[in-house]
């Protein structure tokens, strides 16, 4: 229960702050919720706007085309601001490589 509402809350934030992605951390919430919350997990899965979602990527792994594009703008957003930031050279590289990483494995999954 602890991880599930601490997910959520983090999904939460994610809404209001760019940087902080949100549908990981309610797919996260839904799963550990599945594990302890039955309450909490049917609400999530009745949910308006994520239910869609989790039901998704549990049957499918599927993620929307419309998802991939917002989290790809994120990404690229987030490594621009990266690369215009004073930090080591390794530090900029590490989290751009990730960025890109994650990038890949998304466009990589089903979208139906």
């Amino acid at each position: 229960r602890i991880l599930a509402a601490a997910s959520l809350v983090l999904g939460g934030i994610g809404i209001v702050l760019p940087v902080l992605p949100t549908v990981p951390f309610v797919l996260l919430a839904a799963w550990a919720a599945s594990r302890g919350w039955p309450k909490l997990e049917t609400w999530l899965l009745e949910h308006a706007y994520f239910g869609p979602h989790i039901r998704r990527w549990r049957e499918r792994g599927a993620v929307s085309l419309r998802a991939k594009r917002l989290a790809s703008v994120a990404m690229a957003g987030s490594a621009a601001i990266v690369a215009l930031l004073v930090l080591p050279l390794w530090v900029k590289a590490g989290v751009i490589l990730a960025l890109a990483g994650t990038a890949l494995w998304l466009w990589r999954r089903p979208e139906h």
